[in-house]
């Protein structure tokens, strides 16, 4: 897919892995939307590279709708969506306090919560994306459309806590597949990423020596991803039109241990 004069929706825009892969869409020629909570941190951005500011919870309907609407009536029908907008929590399913032996569990609505965001927010955002997708003429090559899911490592390793997280991100490299096979027909291409430990607006509030632990832990090179990175191969999901249904983690070989 030759990128230059493509439109294109990020959601998660406004920072971390989707603040540096708008950017680099826009470098590229691609007029971009940002769906995003952050308004003030959004707005800049989209003004940093002549984009449009939207503001978008992807749990809502009404919210997803009315982003789409105002993102097309500026940049146009986009023909790429890049789903970052993602959030975590750590609670262990069952539990007992050190202190008092009190007995506690994942609270079901903190559960439905992360799922909801994750993955029913991820699945809105591309079932409405791509029924957009569909009223575009082909390319030359055929294509429609690319999207380009951020799933996480948490999907197939995930950690004590994690069970909302993993659940959710799991979900999204388990639809990967079959949405890609929804759409083949009509030219649009599906793949998801699943990144490591990135040196993200999470983590840079986080101690030194946490964050030197973590790049430790890296098999190579040890250090944290760059956003950059995450934003470089979600662009060559883009560009490659032979990529397809495919779930690539992006670590630096790292597997995440029990804790």
């Amino acid at each position: 897919m030759k990128l230059a004069g493509c439109s294109a929706v990020v959601t998660g825009g406004a920072s971390g892995l989707g603040e540096a892969t708008a950017r680099a869409l826009a470098a590229e020629g691609v007029k971009v939307a940002i769906f995003d909570m952050n308004e003030e941190k959004g707005a800049k951005v989209a003004a940093d590279i002549g984009g449009v500011f939207c503001h978008v919870n992807v749990t809502s309907e009404e919210s997803v709708d009315a982003g789409f609407a105002k993102a097309r009536a500026a940049i146009g029908q986009e023909r790429i969506l890049i789903n970052c907008a993602g959030t975590g929590n750590a609670i262990k399913t069952a539990s007992r306090a050190k202190e008092t032996g009190q007995i506690k569990h994942f609270p079901l609505d903190l559960f439905n919560m992360i799922v909801q965001i994750n993955l029913v927010g991820t699945f809105r955002c591309i079932a409405k994306s791509a029924a957009g997708m569909l009223t575009l003429e082909p390319m030359e090559d055929g294509e429609r459309g690319a999207i380009v899911n951020t799933a996480s490592v948490a999907a197939e390793d995930g950690q004590m806590g994690q069970a909302a997280y993993s659940a959710s991100k799991g979900g999204v490299v388990g639809m990967t597949l079959p949405i890609a096979r929804d759409l083949m027909g009509e030219g649009i291409r599906v793949n998801t990423i699943l990144p490591g430990i990135f040196n993200t607006p999470l983590l840079a509030a986080a101690p030194d020596n946490v964050k030197a632990a973590l790049s430790a832990s890296v098999p190579f090179p040890k250090r944290l991803g760059a956003p950059a990175e995450y934003a470089s191969l979600a662009l060559e999901m883009c560009r490659n039109s032979y990529f397809n249904g495919e779930d690539v983690r992006l670590d630096g070989a790292i597997r995440m241990s029990p804790r």
